[in-house]
């Protein structure tokens, strides 16, 4: 123990290695070019940083009520896939093929595989980097745990509102002919808001809500007018279009109207239940959508479905400006 410590002292005391470092001897650890990241101290005193943690685990605690489960601490709470696996399984409305608890390191990381390989199912269509893998988060690295919750409540909509513009500085200590080096990286956790959700470009719509709210009820009557007109075919009426296609059924029975075809029952659901289904539904007009030459919708299937207005009215807006004149 003495010469680990020696050996962190060392990597502490090196050039490259900023006074702060905190490194512990068991962080020393390491095999050789093996590294590990450790957020510097003065980062985790800083209020921006506690702030988000503190949103995250409000929100996580607020999502598991009803499992009686109380994360306190993200790193602890998280690194064997137990709390993760609960928060995905009620988040997603599904239930994982995975063991209830498991004590060994082993079945700890086959469980957080499992687990995690069902969240890159979700995130990775939407573009999503997965700055995490299985060791990271069972090694209790709380950066790659907070980019983890950062995307799962971006991606679920989470009804909070994540600090922007957080970043923390990371001491990274890696292990190179015998001896510890380390050095100081910036880790962004958080950008904007609508970064973080893929809109990278403002709009006509962001402009008419931010500074033209009176003109929204205009906007909002001429594409109901215009659903209307062709959803009235199959004796089907929207009056509102906040939840109306939130399920994605009038979505994709819309664009089998507009462009003058059927639509298998067996490709959608009809009556669709949980927010999978309904996600299912929207995205799967979105790719009608594509297929009569329309550009990939700005919005989310997973903004539509969370009654996001905004993103709606952009995809009906989308429609209307190609099919306004069709009969």
């Amino acid at each position: 123990m003495s010469d680990l410590q020696e050996e962190g002292r060392r990597a502490v005391d090196a050039p490259m290695s900023p006074a702060s470092a905190d490194v512990h001897p068991e962080d020393t650890l390491l095999e050789e070019n093996e590294e590990r990241m450790m957020i510097d101290p003065t980062s985790k005193e800083d209020p921006k940083f506690k702030e988000l943690v503190k949103v995250l685990i409000d929100w996580i605690n607020d999502v598991l009520v009803e499992e009686r489960i109380i994360v306190k601490q993200l790193e602890e709470d998280f690194y064997d896939g137990q709390v993760l696996q609960k928060l995905l399984e009620k988040l997603a409305d599904c239930k994982l093929n995975v063991a209830e608890v498991t004590q060994s390191e082993i079945g700890q990381k086959q469980k957080l595989q499992t687990v995690l390989e069902a969240v890159h199912g979700l995130l990775r269509p939407h573009g999503w980097a997965l700055q995490w893998t299985v060791d990271s988060i069972h090694g209790k690295n709380l950066v790659a745990i907070l980019h983890l919750l950062v995307a799962l409540a971006m991606h679920f909509r989470a009804p909070i509102r994540l600090p922007e513009h957080v970043s923390v500085q990371v001491v990274v200590v890696r292990k190179r002919e015998g001896l510890l080096h380390s050095s100081h990286v910036t880790e962004e956790l958080t950008t904007t808001t609508e970064r973080m959700m893929g809109r990278f470009e403002r709009d006509a719509f962001d402009t008419l809500f931010d500074h033209a709210p009176d003109k929204l009820s205009v906007v909002k009557k001429s594409l109901i007018t215009f659903v209307n007109k062709h959803l009235n075919k199959l004796n089907l009426e929207v009056t509102e279009l906040e939840t109306q296609f939130a399920d994605g059924v009038y979505l994709v029975l819309l664009m089998g109207l507009l462009e003058d075809y059927f639509v298998p029952l067996h490709n959608f659901y009809l009556t669709p239940e949980s927010f999978d289904q309904k996600v299912h539904n929207v995205a799967f007009a979105f790719e009608l959508m594509l297929d009569g030459g329309l550009k990939t919708p700005k919005a989310r299937p997973e903004d539509v479905v969370n009654l996001d207005l905004k993103s709606t009215l952009r995809v009906l807006y989308n429609l209307f400006t190609k099919y306004k004149d069709l009969e």
